[in-house]
């Protein structure tokens, strides 16, 4: 999050996730690797998480080699001991990493850049991190749906839909390949229920997407 420093950073993580929400958490996100987002990700492949956080996501897929990027010193310290951990500006990434990811992955990340501006670097960042033909995965929040919900978080600034990212996207040259302008809902801090089985049967049923989904799910990868 290019406006906070590290000290700021930690210090809103811990305000946000109380560590009694951390093991369910987990559950849901390993449901969310396992039963869908592992279907796009080979076993051999270099999977990059970058604003990893507590490592929801990289601590679940399978992959050879896992790199983890966060500002947030803290981060470490939730990682799987497998996972080679970067304390870094996501503006960083390419010169830490060059064309060596298979995948690239953001999960409600976005939305915290101050400007288009930023956007555009950090997307030039990923270009540099990925091999030919390596694909960028982004999970984000939905403007489209959401109104006024987008900004209750104090770190939202720049307000993205899935139509807006995908133009963005294309004019820095990617492919997109999967774009679902509704799959998970906003938050796990919601009223909907969020038990791991609930996660799962959901995840089976893709009609009830458009009902609930406030973030968009999109691929887009770099060419050969």
């Amino acid at each position: 999050m290019p406006n906070m420093d590290a000290d700021h950073l930690a210090e809103l993580y811990k305000i946000r996730f109380a560590d009694n929400q951390l093991p369910r958490k987990n559950a849901i996100w390993q449901v969310i690797c396992q039963d869908y987002l592992q279907a796009f990700i080979p076993p051999q492949a270099t999977v990059v998480d970058v604003a990893c956080g507590y490592g929801e996501f990289i601590n679940h897929i399978q992959a050879q080699r896992k790199i983890a990027l966060d500002l947030n010193p803290d981060s470490v310290h939730f990682l799987q001991p497998n996972i080679e951990f970067k304390q870094c500006a996501a503006s960083e990434m390419g010169s830490i990493i060059q064309e060596s990811a298979d995948v690239v992955f953001t999960s409600n990340f976005l939305e915290h850049l101050p400007h288009k501006q930023a956007l555009e670097h950090f997307l030039d960042q990923v270009w540099c991190a990925l091999k030919p033909g390596g694909r960028y995965f982004i999970l984000g929040p939905n403007l489209r749906y959401l109104a006024g919900e987008y900004w209750d978080f104090y770190d939202h600034h720049l307000g993205l839909t899935d139509r807006s990212l995908s133009e963005v996207l294309q004019l820095k040259n990617f492919t997109i390949q999967l774009k679902i302008a509704r799959f998970l809902p906003y938050t796990t801090q919601g009223r909907l229920p969020t038990h791991p089985l609930l996660v799962k049967w959901y995840l089976k049923m893709p009609w009830a997407w458009p009902f609930f989904g406030k973030q968009f799910f999109i691929i887009a990868q770099k060419p050969y």
